[in-house]
């Protein structure tokens, strides 16, 4: 009989060392829960399971156990850590909530704090003309040590003459906006994905080429005109990123929207 901890076959691919990949489809199957009496496959099920040897099931097992998810128990076998979470939380806070939340939960790093001429893309989002200035602030989140989240935030000149890296170390960027009197409307998001080059994979103690997570967020003030574009740089293997569907907008932009840029 099937249960839980018998996935479909999956066959391991070409060109990336095969115990990551194992380790990246084992550690996948920990955060969704379908090992729930806590127990991994035996090493030699899990070596005719995905056509590898003892020493490639050995190096993932030991890469899970180093990242705290698994414990090794002589004799016994391969278990998840008791104190791993499975549950995934919730979704049930505002935009600036959330903001509030993040802000609270970690500790920022004030990178940079400069005046310069934004990207043409974030030069078009912000609506500021060619030639102008904007503040651009870089930030570094962490907890407990760990960073997880690297912000690259634009603002226009005239809303970033409070922000400082003094300030920055004591209020989010939203909340010196607001002592502006900035109130928040619309927000467009977009997430894609993308490769750590050297610089943010250094910075987010990551591999060079990782994948990352990509949020681009703009925000607009209650007459609709662009206030903040920021852009966050997260590792799927510490953070998510969660949406809260009111019923009324499934069939809006609010819900949000599939993309293809096909050529």
């Amino acid at each position: 009989m099937k249960t839980m901890a018998d996935p479909p076959p999956f066959t391991l691919a070409k060109g990336t060392a095969l115990h990551r990949q194992l380790f990246l489809v084992l550690r996948d199957q920990i955060s969704r829960g379908l090992f729930p009496d806590g127990a991994l496959p035996k090493e030699e099920t899990l070596c005719e399971r995905f056509g590898v040897s003892r020493i490639t099931v050995r190096r993932a097992l030991a890469d899970l156990a180093a990242l705290g998810l698994v414990e090794r128990r002589h004799g016994l076998g391969t278990f998840v850590r008791a104190d791993v979470p499975v549950a995934r939380t919730t979704p049930s806070l505002t935009v600036l909530d959330s903001l509030r939340k993040t802000a609270t939960d970690t500790d920022v790093e004030v990178l940079e704090v400069a005046q310069s001429e934004p990207p043409m893309d974030v030069m078009a989002l912000l609506q500021i003309q060619r030639g102008e200035k904007a503040v651009h602030v870089l930030r570094l989140r962490s907890m407990s040590g760990t960073p997880v989240m690297l912000t690259d935030a634009w603002v226009p000149a005239p809303l970033g003459k409070r922000v400082t890296p003094a300030a920055l170390r004591k209020q989010a960027l939203y909340e010196l906006l607001m002592a502006q009197g900035v109130k928040f409307g619309r927000v467009v998001q977009e997430i894609t994905a993308v490769a750590a080059d050297p610089v943010r994979a250094g910075l987010l103690k990551t591999e060079v080429g990782a994948p990352l997570i990509k949020l681009v967020r703009v925000m607009h003030d209650a007459d609709a005109r662009p206030v903040q574009h920021l852009t966050a740089y997260l590792s799927p293997e510490r953070s998510r990123i969660l949406m809260d569907i009111p019923g009324d907008t499934v069939n809006t932009l609010s819900a949000g929207q599939f993309v293809h840029d096909v050529r």
